[in-house]
């Protein structure tokens, strides 16, 4: 029983060891995945100079959960503490907002032949395809709306 015990402590420790020095065991795969250099903290900008690939043994990480291309987190937004190092994951880190709670913004209601445009102010923030609420600034009434790539709010007729 003791020797088993041994045995299963030396295991971990050369394990952990090897991790260390960038050694792997034969016939392990390996991936690259984006890092941060330094710790990225809530609301910063993901740029380029910030990440780095690092290889991970592939069967300790799990893929769908995480960002494998620097490309696909280069310009996103931090919704937490991403520590150096560590892969990045999806859950953590969203799109940068379109619309910014406070800031004046287009509201436009389009139906067959017909436009009308205003300016509302946003009760919270939003990114491209996301449904906010929108105070207008003539009326004082808070519709509901999809927020635009070009920044404008869409408001759809019932």
């Amino acid at each position: 029983m003791r020797l088993g015990l041994a045995s299963r402590v030396a295991q971990a420790a050369l394990a952990v060891v090897l991790s260390l020095v960038g050694a792997l065991p034969a016939g392990a795969d390996e991936l690259e995945l984006p890092v941060p250099r330094a710790a990225i903290y809530p609301g910063d900008v993901i740029g380029e100079d910030l990440i780095y690939g690092r290889m991970f043994i592939a069967h300790t990480v799990t893929r769908s959960s995480v960002f494998e291309a620097r490309e696909d987190v280069i310009g996103k937004v931090a919704r937490r503490t991403l520590l150096p190092g560590q892969p990045i994951p999806v859950s953590a880190v969203r799109d940068p907002y379109v619309v910014v709670q406070g800031k004046q913004a287009l509201i436009v209601f389009k139906t067959a032949g017909l436009t009308i445009s205003t300016y509302g102010m946003p009760l919270q923030s939003g990114g491209t395809g996301d449904v906010i609420s929108v105070r207008n600034i003539d009326s004082g009434l808070v519709v509901k709306g999809r927020v635009e790539a070009d920044g404008s709010i869409r408001v759809d007729g019932k």
